[in-house]
């Protein structure tokens, strides 16, 4: 009987740490419609986190409109326009303006106005304005 339960206990453990860290699923773009504020980014979840001046905000009809701000640069503010469209649960953005290759960014953590996205070299680190 103890013998199962040593068995069993492992099992358990790594169900519920890989369901505690599951991606959030989109269901469609109404999710994250809207403007957020780009507060961090950093290529490691739990890595140091790179402050950043950035606004995303995802439009209906597929359009990504991001703001940046650099403050210490000759271009005080850019707005690049990126198409995007949320498919198969995670978010698919061009990589470029222009370009037809897209980047998948799934969301690993929704709370509320938080939002944290994985993208394939970044993590990035929102809140909903």
């Amino acid at each position: 009987m103890i013998k199962r339960y040593l068995v069993a206990l492992p099992v358990a453990a790594v169900f519920f740490a890989l369901s505690a860290n599951a991606d959030v699923v989109l269901k469609d773009n109404s999710e994250i419609l809207g403007k957020w504020k780009v507060t961090a980014e950093s290529p490691k979840l739990d890595g140091e986190k790179k402050k950043v001046i950035v606004e995303w905000d995802f439009q209906e009809g597929g359009v990504l409109m991001s703001k940046a701000t650099d403050v210490g640069g000759r271009t005080l503010e850019m707005n690049i326009p990126v198409q995007y469209k949320v498919e198969d649960g995670v978010i698919k953005k061009q990589v470029a303006p222009g370009r037809e290759k897209l980047e998948s960014c799934k969301v690993i953590e929704k709370n509320g106005s938080e939002m944290i996205l994985k993208c394939p070299f970044l993590y990035y680190f929102l809140t909903k304005l």
